[in-house]
């Protein structure tokens, strides 16, 4: 025990300090523009050639974007109560099915017209559905991506998060928007949290809080996507591994028992066992831990690994963005609740 606490922890704490410098240098830029856990990833690529050069810092950045990451995400169900949950989902969880499936299927096509690998699709049309870099963090390892798959997919959502949280507060007040219809476009259309709390709360406090609320019940959706991943992958591990005739699934192989604790988590806050006094504590150790994994996710990839995978898929990314805002607006129109 002792000489695997030696091993990880150079790692560690180099995984550690990059996550405060890139909170620091994020709370220095106004109006959350860039994120913690996006200049995470940067200020870890800026130093990916310390890794490559100490190789004992490998294991502990390793545990970091692993365990680290489980941790971060178990956390966030602090954040979350099942009761507020149901009843925003009364009107939200309709408008999640298309723009969900938006997502995924827009996203499908065009990489297949792009010529791109199954995984970085995926992880890109995740964060549009779900919630921006939590859910390619939680996706990421249970499809086996590259690490500069999952950096890339992070960080190539920044310029449009950029955008929604400067146009999208105009395009609601031209438009007349209430402040429920509003929040709930933003809740569903907007990646990353950070720029939903910007983007919310630019149009009025009860659109922002209805906004957040909107989008941690989109955050629930990791449990699914997880396990539905999960078994993809082992399928098609299974296949490439026997040829002939149908191998079964290895459920307890493939099943994130860390999504147990994460719905644990959430129970005990709905409950009340969990201190209110307690949350925002946990909370910031959640973001804490979210920022160190992708740190060292950012740490085992280079600039040059990003430059490799080229411009597709950024444009990809972009357009299931950009269909998701209009697809989430229209069903609203549709159905009245604009």
């Amino acid at each position: 025990m002792l000489k695997k606490l030696n091993n990880i922890a150079p790692g560690l704490l180099l995984s550690t300090c990059v996550a405060i410098i890139a909170m620091f240098l994020s709370s220095l830029i106004p109006g959350d523009i860039i994120g913690a856990t996006v200049m995470a990833l940067l200020v870890g690529m800026a130093f990916n050639p310390m890794l490559n050069k100490y190789k004992q810092l490998n294991d502990g950045v390793s545990f970091a974007g692993k365990i680290i990451l489980r941790i971060g995400i178990i956390l966030m169900g602090v954040n979350m109560n099942f009761s507020e949950v149901v009843n925003v989902g009364k009107y939200s969880l309709f408008v999640m099915i298309f723009t969900m499936a938006t997502a995924f299927g827009a996203g499908n096509l065009i990489g297949k017209m792009f010529g791109m690998n199954w995984k970085l699709t995926n992880l890109l049309s995740v964060s549009t559905a779900i919630c921006g870099g939590s859910a390619v963090a939680a996706v990421g390892p249970v499809i086996k991506a590259k690490d500069e798959d999952v950096a890339y997919a992070i960080s190539s959502k920044f310029i449009f998060d950029v955008l929604t949280v400067v146009v999208i507060p105009w395009i609601g007040m031209a438009m007349g928007m209430s402040n429920e219809g509003y929040g709930l476009w933003v809740g569903t259309a907007v990646n990353d949290t950070s720029s939903v709390v910007a983007a919310g709360y630019a149009f009025s406090d009860i659109a922002g809080h209805t906004s957040v609320i909107v989008k941690l019940t989109r955050t629930l959706f990791i449990i699914p996507y997880v396990l539905i991943f999960s078994f993809i992958t082992e399928r098609l591990e299974a296949k490439s591994e026997v040829k002939h005739g149908r191998t079964p699934i290895n459920f307890k192989k493939i099943f994130p028992y860390f999504i147990i604790l994460f719905l644990v988590v959430v129970a005990l806050r709905s409950i009340g066992i969990i201190p209110h006094n307690l949350v925002p504590a946990l909370s910031k150790t959640s973001k804490f831990c979210m920022v160190m994994a992708l740190s060292a996710i950012g740490l085992k990839t280079s600039f040059g690994d990003i430059r490799d995978i080229g411009f597709k898929p950024m444009i990809l990314g972009f357009i299931v963005d950009t269909l998701v805002v209009f697809v989430s607006i229209g069903v609203q129109v549709a159905t009245g609740r604009f």
